[in-house]
């Protein structure tokens, strides 16, 4: 029997069916060389992060089957083989490969240098990083890391002659081999240590999401469906019965200064206990409240600062439901108050649209700013003439830069390059940890500096105003703790670095007066309470005195300590049960 009749063939032989070759030559690679070669690439190569971690989990157990251990690469292997087969077709192997190379060296240098573990939030977060932002990450090391492992392969690939199937049949048939042979041996696999993986599957999720490229790849099309193909949802009203109430005694309006702080973590904070001097300036304000407990609602950017401005909460936070709802901005501006957003991150993921906002601009600040990012002082620019052009009670939230990195020191000046030596470069894994916590400590310092140079400005205002400030950080950040760097981590995960976050309240004593607050009763709340992300929705709308069915007494930061015949008056039903937690749908209508 010839060969040109045998489907499944030998892939060492050429085919004299191969139409425009030379026949007595060399006619190029059989495809599935090139499937078996990018499956080994994958396994072996791009996943070796995930074959250490899961070896280094063995090595922490009394005992393991040896056999169960060698057989953990040929699961990565064959995995490959079955999900890289049907994509072999001629047309559609190259620019798939070459995308997948160009992604897996990505994903690669990320999960290696940084820790990142790649799943919808992450992809989320990707998709909505600026290019500033985006080029912080480039430097000399992750370039040459992205040339050996992605670019030189890709350019193999395409320069190299692949030999298919003569005939549709005997590809059909090859294919469905190739696919075959590895599924019974995965199966046999799965026969012999089922429950060893099992066991440690269930232990140590996170593993899944480390097995590249089926995480970055799951991650896309899930948030692809997410924001896109399933993006029908109707746009839905918050707190449309929101109006304020009760007179102040002393007739003061109210303005508050909300701050959103970007990548601050709790455990580099004096004021949170750290043994540093982080807080050396709000420290020596008299007032400055430090709460020791409170979490963030994720652990990025992109899901934090939408689900603390709305009504659901981190236990329902849905980011297709918040991109489809108004926010607390909507809500503070629907009752009369006269809000104003000043951004200096990435943006303010849709909970400023449709109120009054200001994107900070570095070419009209060149004495701040500086490769497309600015510092966060540029924020007090102007805002003596922007609270002036307001109104009644104010409202002007900061999106602060803050600690954002990689490039921790690019957010602080060099005055303020307090703690040294400091990193001063974008590879932070090729810092020593001295030099790392420095530069982020530098970060937290200057961002404490920031913050009482904004409660300086409204202790200024306190002849016209009773003034407040409220400062909460999105989300926290790894410095090399168990391996991991940045943040994003999924939050089932995610280390205590990067939930325990910081926040901090100061208030007039004609504040203070007004609402009647108990010092001391807050100050005890700061010290031994329990706070998240869910607070800031209902603690803003009573230091506004906003009444609206979206308002929850018992998450108002302030409303424990507040006077309990001004809490009855702004509409708190006192003997209620205070236990509900945030209601997703009170007070929502779908348009």
């Amino acid at each position: 029997m010839s060969r040109s009749n045998v489907p499944f063939g030998l892939p060492f032989r050429s085919s004299s069916q191969d139409k425009g070759k030379v026949s007595s030559g060399w006619a190029g690679i059989d495809y599935r060389l090139v499937i078996v070669a990018m499956a080994l690439y994958f396994a072996l190569g791009l996943n070796w992060k995930v074959l250490e971690h899961f070896y280094s989990i063995l090595g922490g157990l009394i005992d393991y089957d040896l056999g169960f251990a060698i057989s953990a690469p040929f699961v990565l292997l064959f995995g490959s083989l079955i999900l890289f087969t049907p994509f072999s077709f001629k047309y559609l192997l190259k620019p798939f490969f070459a995308l997948l190379l160009i992604t897996g060296a990505l994903s690669n240098y990320a999960m290696v240098k940084y820790g990142i573990v790649f799943d919808r939030s992450m992809i989320e977060n990707i998709v909505e990083t600026n290019t500033t932002e985006a080029f912080s990450y480039l430097n000399m090391q992750s370039v040459l890391w992205f040339v050996v492992s992605g670019f030189v392969p890709v350019a193999i690939l395409m320069l190299m002659p692949i030999r298919y199937p003569a005939t549709i049949v005997r590809g059909v048939v090859q294919r469905v081999a190739m696919m075959l042979i590895p599924f019974v041996l995965l199966g046999g696999i799965a026969g012999l240590y089922f429950k060893d993986y099992a066991s440690v599957g269930r232990n140590h999720k996170v593993l899944g999401k480390e097995v590249s490229p089926v995480n970055y790849f799951t991650g896309a099309i899930q948030y692809t469906k997410r924001r896109y193909i399933s993006s029908s949802m109707a746009f839905r009203t918050v707190g449309d019965d929101a109006h304020q109430v009760v007179n102040v005694a002393n007739g003061k309006p109210t303005l508050m200064f909300l701050v959103i702080g970007e990548t601050a973590r709790a455990q580099s904070v004096q004021a949170n206990g750290y043994g540093r001097p982080t807080s050396a300036f709000t420290g020596k304000i008299p007032g400055v409240l430090a709460f020791q407990n409170v979490r963030s609602c994720g652990t990025a950017t992109a899901v934090s600062v939408p689900c603390m401005f709305s009504t659901m909460g981190h236990d329902s936070y849905d980011g297709d439901v918040a991109r489809h709802s108004e926010s607390l901005m909507d809500v503070l501006a629907k009752a009369g108050v006269s809000v104003l957003w000043k951004e200096n991150d990435e943006g303010c993921k849709g909970v400023c649209d449709r109120t009054n906002h200001v994107d900070i601009n570095p070419d009209d600040f060149p004495d701040y700013c500086a490769n497309g990012s600015c510092l966060d002082e540029v924020m007090l620019e102007g805002l003596d003439q922007e609270v002036a052009r307001l109104s009644g009670d104010r409202l002007v939230a900061f999106h602060v830069m803050g600690s954002h990195g990689p490039t921790y020191f690019k957010r602080y000046p060099d005055e303020h390059r307090f703690f040294t030596p400091d990193c001063q470069r974008s590879d932070i894994e090729n810092c020593t940890q001295e030099e790392l916590i420095n530069t982020y400590d530098n970060t937290i310092r200057y961002t404490d500096f920031v913050i009482a140079k904004l409660i300086k400005q409204l202790a200024g205002y306190q002849d016209r105003f009773n003034t407040v400030l409220l400062y909460v950080s999105d989300h926290g950040e790894s410095l090399g703790e168990s391996g991991m760097y940045l943040h994003g981590a999924p939050y089932v995960f995610a280390p205590d670095e990067q939930t325990h976050v910081p926040m901090f309240t100061w208030m007039s004593p004609g504040f203070a007066a007004s609402r009647n607050v108990q010092p001391d009763c807050l100050d005890a709340a700061a010290k031994a309470g329990s706070f998240s992300h869910d607070n800031l929705f209902s603690t803003v709308l009573g230091v506004m005195r906003v009444q609206s069915n979206v308002y929850q007494p018992k998450l108002d930061i302030f409303g424990g300590c507040e006077d309990s015949v001004y809490r009855a008056d702004l509409g708190a039903d006192l003997s209620t049960d205070m236990g509900a937690g945030p209601q997703a749908d009170a007070g929502v209508k779908v348009q």
